[in-house]
């Protein structure tokens, strides 16, 4: 029998028979779909973490000094403590890195807390992600501004009153659209805004436009950290490749300002982007680890049902085989001819599934903050793994038609 044509019977029997094909394969429909939505969203997750996420939350190519990670997990309560002791950072210490370190980099530090602006005209906006930082840190955290300026390096040195908003920020409290030049207040103290930055969207469904940057030395700091703290020092590396070279150069200035013995640990925390979404690779791994267990289940069950329903569909054209036979077809054209129809049964049910999962997943990133991203390889695996279970399947019902005599297949009732 000719492939295409065997394929063509196949086609034909589904489409007669609808609902009882929808069910024969409705096993491989769940498995396949199954795996789409998961990997689907693994992967869109994956990108957007070490993408967006990475770039909005640390900066590109950049160490960040902290008094402790910002992600600890399974920590024991001698740890808290350990933690809780350790000294806060200092202007002072970003000041030194800037000074005593060898390898051309940006140098900037960040202060961060939440808090409520409230404008001339007496509208307010909560939930303002405030910020107390140094001119270097637009350039590190890539913050395009539309409209205005940034602050200088002798507003931020003088500790000037002066104020960068987010794109949604302005909108909300100068409904006008006139922000330049008009007083917010934070914490009842007065600002000058001087600029307004370009949209940057949300982040796991959170905005990342409504935000006030000010300098650090400015009366910010009342709001966002004590007098001569900061939260964090980030540093940015000019070249990618000096990276870890800086980390280490970091680290040993930090060893050395606070007297710690080689044998010391540090009482301090040094994070890339890459380490700090370390626990993402931890969770991804499990996630893909698990997923072919809940996949296969769902493709064994859809496959024994495929080869019931193959079995079943060969004693009901018992005598069709025989007359097959009779008129002289090979025992391997029978075999080839259930073979083909379970596979295309299979795959069917394959592509369904595959259609399925992207609809599903697209939803799901269109009604939440979850990203999803297709890959051709996981279509392709999925159509793949159909039409191997629809081969394993139909390899015993094909084998079992291929035996038939034909003279008892003729008299079969």
């Amino acid at each position: 029998m000719n492939f295409w044509e065997g394929v063509t019977l196949a086609l034909q029997q589904i489409w007669s028979q609808k609902l009882k094909s929808f069910f024969s394969v409705l096993g491989v429909i769940l498995g396949v779909m199954f795996l789409i939505i998961v990997v689907t969203v693994i992967e869109g997750l994956d990108r957007y973490v070490r993408e967006d996420f990475s770039s909005q939350l640390f900066g590109v190519n950049t160490v960040t000094l902290q008094r402790w990670r910002e992600i600890t997990i399974n920590m024991s309560a001698e740890e808290r403590r350990e933690r809780d002791r350790r000294p806060y950072l200092r202007y002072a210490d970003a000041d030194a890195i800037r000074d005593r370190l060898t390898i051309p980099a940006r140098v900037a530090v960040e202060s961060t807390t939440g808090g409520s602006a409230v404008g001339d005209n007496g509208r307010a906006v909560n939930q303002v992600q405030i910020i107390g930082a140094s001119p270097e840190l637009f350039v590190i955290r890539d913050l395009e501004v539309a409209e205005g300026r940034a602050f200088t390096d002798q507003e931020a040195e003088a500790g000037a009153a002066v104020l960068v908003l987010g794109a949604e920020t302005a909108d909300v409290i100068f409904e006008d659209g006139v922000a330049l030049g008009r007083m917010i207040r934070i914490r009842g103290f007065p600002y000058r805004v001087i600029g307004v930055l370009a949209e940057r969207g949300t982040m796991f469904g959170q905005s990342l436009d409504n935000l006030a940057v000010a300098p650090a030395r400015s009366p910010i700091q009342a709001v966002t950290a004590p007098r001569g703290y900061v939260d964090n020092v980030i540093v940015q590396a000019i070249n990618p490749d000096q990276l870890r070279d800086i980390q280490l150069e970091i680290e040993g200035i930090m060893r050395s300002r606070r007297g710690l013995r080689p044998t010391e640990p540090a009482d301090f925390a040094l994070e890339t982007a890459d380490e700090a979404i370390s626990f993402w690779d931890t969770i991804s791994r499990i996630l893909f680890t698990i997923l072919p267990t809940f996949v296969s289940i769902a493709l064994v069950v859809g496959g024994i049902v495929i080869m019931n329903i193959m079995l079943v569909s060969v004693m009901e054209r018992t005598r069709e085989i025989g007359v097959r036979k009779a008129l002289g077809a090979r025992r391997r054209d029978i075999l080839t001819q259930v073979l083909i129809e379970s596979a295309t049964l299979s795959t069917v049910g394959a592509i369904l599934g595959v259609a399925t999962g992207i609809g599903i997943a697209q939803l799901i990133a269109a009604v939440s903050p979850m990203p999803a991203a297709v890959a051709p390889r996981w279509i392709a695996l999925g159509v793949g793994l159909g039409l191997t279970v629809g081969i394993v399947a139909g390899v015993y019902p094909a084998s079992q038609a291929s035996k038939l005599d034909p003279v008892d297949a003729l008299r079969y009732e």
